[in-house]
């Protein structure tokens, strides 16, 4: 399923990320260190041409959505989708972060908001994703936002990722 991105958000300007925006994404990315404290190693350039590129096993880059959230000429987000994943009622956020002068006043809680909004109007069901385990921030933001977790954890040499999931749709 295509999306419309530029549709997710009243208040951003929503536009899939491209090299050219290497820049503004690393400044973001930096400025959270406890995300990395949590899920080294800390943010490079390349590691963010990587994250461009990765796909879950059977995906494809039509499912794929690395889309940044912008406020005039700031980066204010950053998001990491996945379509489809996974299962055909579910989106996947593989990362979601926030520039750190926003947070903490409801920016990201909003746009959260929103974009579950527009899934459940795109036609999905649920919204699932993973925090790791651990980072406090990660897991309070989630479930202040009506993620529950879904006992799944996912296990990698460095960390736990602990799934949660929303629903997001009465009708299946």
């Amino acid at each position: 399923m295509s999306l419309q991105i530029n549709q997710i958000s009243s208040k951003y300007t929503v536009k899939e990320l491209t090299e050219r925006d290497i820049d503004a994404i690393y400044e973001l990315e930096l400025g959270n260190p406890l995300y990395y404290q949590y899920c080294p190693p800390t943010v490079t350039r390349e590691s963010i041409l990587e994250d461009m590129e990765a796909l879950p096993p059977k995906k494809t880059y039509e499912d794929k959505y690395y889309i940044g959230f912008w406020e005039q000429e700031k980066l204010v987000a950053i998001m990491d989708l996945i379509v489809e994943y996974p299962n055909k009622n579910t989106a996947f956020v593989g990362l979601f972060m926030l520039e750190k002068s926003v947070q903490g006043n409801g920016v990201g809680t909003n746009i959260i908001a929103e974009f579950c909004s527009y899934m459940k109007n795109a036609g999905y069901s649920f919204v699932r994703l993973g925090y790791v385990k651990g980072n406090p921030q990660s897991r309070a933001f989630w479930l202040k936002n009506g993620f529950e977790e879904t006992g799944v954890v996912c296990h990698n040499e460095e960390y736990d990722i602990i799934i949660l999931e929303k629903y997001i749709n009465s009708f299946l």
